[in-house]
C-alpha cells in the first residue's frame, strides 16, 4: 500500500529525533499510525517488565485500556511474548484466549520487537474493521518494530 511507503520516512524521522524521549517518540509513532491508517483504531506498545513474565503498557493512542499489565501467555499480546511470532487475528470472536479491550474491536495484530535477538516488547493494533490486516500490514509493522528497536540498543 502506498500509504505504508509514505509513512516509512516519517517513522524514521520520529525515531531519529533525539530531542524527544523514547516514550515521546513511541507515542508519536502511535499517533502517526492511528491518524494515517483508517483501520488502525488503537495503536500501542507493550514491553517486558524487567525479568518478570509480564508485559506492561507503554505509549498508546486510542481508548483507555484496563490492560496495563498482561501476564505472559494471556491474550494475544501475552501469547506473542511467549511465541516470539507475529500474530494476526482476523476475527477476535474466534479466539479463545482473547482479552477484549472494547466491544468495538473486531481484529487485532501484534508484532514483536527484537533487540539483539531478544523479544523486549511488541506493537499491538486493534481494528474496528473485520479482517483488515494483510501481508502488507505485517511487513510494514515489522519495519516499525525494527526501527523502534533502535531506541533500546
Amino acid at each position: 500500500m502506498m500509504i505504508f511507503e509514505n509513512l516509512k520516512p516519517e517513522i524514521e524521522n520520529i525515531i531519529s529525533n533525539k530531542i524527544k524521549s523514547v516514550n515521546e517518540r513511541l507515542l508519536n509513532v502511535c499517533e502517526l499510525l492511528e491518524k494515517n491508517v483508517s483501520y488502525y483504531n488503537w495503536v500501542g506498545f507493550y514491553f517486558r517488565n524487567g525479568d518478570k513474565e509480564e508485559l506492561i503498557l507503554g505509549p498508546y493512542i486510542g481508548a483507555p485500556t484496563d490492560h496495563t499489565v498482561i501476564p505472559f501467555g494471556k491474550g494475544i499480546c501475552g501469547q506473542v511474548a511467549v511465541s516470539n511470532q507475529n500474530f494476526v487475528v482476523p476475527d477476535v470472536t474466534a479466539q479463545d484466549n482473547y482479552i477484549a479491550c472494547s466491544i468495538t474491536v473486531k481484529a487485532e495484530i501484534v508484532i514483536p520487537i527484537f533487540v539483539n535477538g531478544k523479544n523486549i516488547g511488541q506493537i499491538d493494533i486493534d481494528s474496528n474493521t473485520p479482517d483488515p490486516f494483510t501481508e502488507e500490514d505485517v511487513r510494514f509493522l515489522e519495519f516499525v518494530c525494527n526501527k523502534a528497536a533502535i531506541l533500546f540498543l
